[in-house]
């Protein structure tokens, strides 16, 4: 009999929010993979408010022993963009009522943290970035060669071949820092891209959200409290009659890469000032991937998707 693959280690780096909230809790019920801790940075909300929730919801999972390390406060050449208060709540997660963190986060920066977990490890530790991407990008200023230690990457930001969502050039994760971005997009290491182009074709129905409230568990009673608020912004803004998955379709590909399908193609960020600001861009020709994209690795986007099987499988972890 064969003997079981190991589990994928992971770092998630994230801004609780709400769609963080679930990639996270769906990584925990997820036996492939081990979740090493979790970095914080700004985004959906303040990053001190961020690295609160964070601690909330490993404790609502009652997983204390998975450290959460503070990052980055703003982005690395811009002034911050603000929270997201009409999608997350002015708290993050939907103002639902929340008991105090337990415990203080890691002594360590969100930056060095991920250094120290990585070379203690190399070859082993895949990122799971799913906010902007600056506490991955300050890592690699300290480290250069940060990348070549790393399992590889899975990054919830982007739109290759589909309009943004926080303008209509840019993916909202990006826009709030794409000269980090740029830098992260350019690692030498394995990078697969969960961008718009899957994560807006990935639908939670109104219906399979009230269905949460059957199962019964701490972590299911979390999302119950929280996704109806991030549900009626989607339907105020003229969306579906559910949920885009976002941050949870990097859990989906990691566990299950046989429902997504993939272009490669090296990729740029716009760090210019004008309306494409945060756009990322791939090559699309061989023959021009030289210049601004010379030298770059191709980077796999996410370009299909079998959405209702991803939802199935989320929904299915949420119950275990």
């Amino acid at each position: 009999m064969s003997t079981p693959a190991a589990p994928t280690r992971i770092i998630i780096d994230t801004d609780p929010g709400i769609d963080d909230a679930m990639a996270i809790i769906y990584a925990l019920a997820s036996p492939e993979l081990e979740v090493v801790g979790l970095t914080t940075v700004f985004g959906n909300a303040h990053v001190d408010t961020c690295t609160d929730n964070a601690i909330r919801i490993l404790d609502i999972a009652g997983r204390h022993d998975i450290p959460v390390a503070q990052g980055a406060g703003r982005p690395m050449a811009q002034p911050y963009r603000g929270p997201a208060d009409y999608v997350h709540g002015v708290n993050g997660l939907a103002d639902a009522p929340l008991p105090a963190p337990s415990r203080a986060p890691h002594p360590l920066d969100a930056a060095h943290f991920i250094i120290d977990q990585v070379l203690a490890a190399p070859g082993e530790i895949t990122l799971v970035p799913v906010g902007p991407l600056t506490n991955i990008a300050l890592a690699m200023l300290l480290r250069p060669d940060l990348p070549e230690h790393l399992a590889g990457m899975v990054i919830m930001g982007g739109n290759a071949f589909v309009p943004g969502n926080a303008s209509p050039a840019a993916e909202a994760n990006i826009i709030n820092d794409p000269e980090a971005a740029d830098i992260v997009f350019g690692a030498d290491c394995p990078i697969v891209m969960c961008g718009l182009d899957v994560t807006e074709r990935t639908v939670m129905t109104s219906a399979q959200i009230a269905s949460i409230n059957d199962i019964d568990n701490d972590r299911a009673r979390l999302a119950a409290a929280i996704l109806p608020f991030y549900r009626d912004f989607h339907v105020s803004r003229g969306g579906p009659d559910g949920i885009h998955v976002h941050d949870s379709t990097c859990i989906s590909y990691l566990i299950a890469p046989h429902l997504y399908g993939v272009q490669h193609h090296p990729v740029r960020v716009d760090c210019g000032q004008g309306v494409g600001r945060g756009k990322t861009w791939p090559s699309l020709r061989h023959s021009l991937a030289t210049g601004p994209w010379g030298n770059r690795r191709n980077v796999a986007i996410l370009t299909e998707v079998d959405g209702p099987a991803a939802v199935a499988l989320e929904l299915e972890r949420l119950a275990r």
